[in-house]
């Protein structure tokens, strides 16, 4: 299956749904000059294909979780089932297999510390093939930004 491509329009589309996921389909015609159809259709195959996604991002201190930490782990043998093991942990909001220092990195979203201790030790510790974990606590959020990859 050949790899999906974007065009400039497209590319437009997601820009400036980055910057208002909300923004409705006679707004983006207009702006970016094609007919709501075009634009529907548009999204609607960028949806289809996963070069996109809409979704809601919320602020994990404002629901509740007061403690938030990256952890960088160490694994021996294949290292997709151990990702696969510590994404389906649902505080894991995010994993990614890696080169260096640490072989995954996995962010938690933790209510308190006693959650994270308990996360830690109890499941991410516990899976096969993990070797070590090193805590990374974030003190304070000083940038994140979903407006990438439309150059």
């Amino acid at each position: 299956m050949p790899e999906p491509s974007l065009d400039d329009t497209s590319k437009q589309i997601i820009e400036h749904l980055q910057r208002d996921g909300r923004m409705s389909y006679t707004a983006l015609a207009r702006t970016i000059g094609l007919s709501e159809a075009a634009v529907r259709q548009r999204v609607q195959r960028l949806l289809d294909t996963h070069l996109m996604q809409i979704v809601a991002v919320t602020d994990p201190l404002t629901l509740g979780f007061a403690r938030q930490a990256m952890v960088g782990v160490k694994v021996s043998g294949d290292l997709r089932p151990v990702a696969d093991a510590v994404a389906a942990i649902p505080e894991v909001d995010y994993v990614v297999i890696c080169a260096g220092g640490y072989d995954l990195l996995a962010e938690l979203v933790c209510t308190d510390d006693e959650h994270l201790l308990r996360l830690l030790n109890d499941a991410i510790r516990t899976i096969d093939g993990v070797l070590a974990t090193e805590t990374f606590m974030y003190l304070k959020l000083a940038k994140q930004t979903y407006a990438w990859g439309t150059p």
